[in-house]
């Protein structure tokens, strides 16, 4: 799980919009998720937004997920998620983020064989499907046998910080074998617990920060969430890479690891 000693930990950036996407560019992170709907964990991007990515110098993974809800798929729905793949492929990304379960919550193997052969030579991660499986440890197993590259995970629990135990065991059980990724609550605030306890290779974030509310009438006729709106922020982003590189190689100057803000 861990990377090579003193090598700073690669920052993934979770973006639904094309401010994420500028805003991981320009805070210089190391790798992106293309998202629509990040309010319900992510679905698949729109094939606009997949060629801007290509096209930014970011490599971009794009989630493959054809609606919310459960990942109990049809067999339009899987063919769905082929074609995006094969959208994908064609437009020169470097992975696609999927995930699959039977109704008893266990990876779906067949389907998932399906999507990581149409997926080619692309990367791939398995999402967060894995934190709903009745045995993370076998899944493990699975995803190792299957060829993904890495999963993404907040340790079976809503965020990263109350998965922290089980993320630890994770990362021991795979043993190098797949990168555990963990992704979801990760802060500027509790970045550094995180790296330390895992001792992970990557982690995911969205790097947000709140500004205010959305606008009242927006709201009211329902093109935007009620409560706090979410940004994204380059400067937050660069902070997080500067406090990967940090912790990653700590000195005399342990001031380096203050936060400035609580950016998601």
């Amino acid at each position: 799980m861990s990377g090579p000693l003193g090598k700073r930990a690669i920052l993934e950036l979770c973006v639904e919009d094309m401010a994420g996407l500028n805003a991981a560019r320009a805070g210089g992170a190391d790798r992106v998720e293309l998202c629509s709907a990040l309010s319900v964990g992510g679905l698949t991007p729109s094939a606009g937004f997949m060629q801007q990515a290509a096209a930014s110098g970011v490599p971009a993974m794009a989630m493959i997920r054809p609606r919310q809800g459960g990942f109990v798929f049809s067999d339009d729905e899987v063919d769905l998620m082929i074609a995006d793949i094969s959208a994908a492929r064609d437009f020169g990304l470097h992975g696609v983020v999927l995930g699959a379960a039977h109704p008893d919550l266990t990876l779906h193997l067949e389907v998932l064989r399906r999507l990581i052969e149409a997926a080619g030579p692309l990367e791939t991660c398995l999402h967060r499907v894995f934190d709903l499986t009745p045995d993370p440890f076998a899944a493990i197993d699975q995803a190792v046998e299957l060829g993904f590259s890495r999963i993404l995970t907040s340790g079976q629990q809503r965020s990263v910080p109350e998965g922290l135990k089980l993320l630890v065991d994770l990362g021991a059980y795979a043993n190098g074998r797949i990168s555990i990724m963990p992704g979801g609550g990760i802060t500027l605030r509790n970045v550094g617990e995180v790296i330390r306890s895992t001792g992970i290779s990557e982690i995911h974030s969205s790097c947000s920060v709140v500004r205010g509310q959305a606008d009242a009438d927006l709201v009211r006729f329902g093109f935007a969430p009620d409560g706090p709106r979410k940004v994204f922020d380059p400067e937050a982003v660069a902070e997080m890479r500067r406090m990967l590189a940090a912790i990653a190689a700590p000195g005399p100057n342990d001031e380096a690891l203050e936060v400035k803000g609580a950016a998601e």
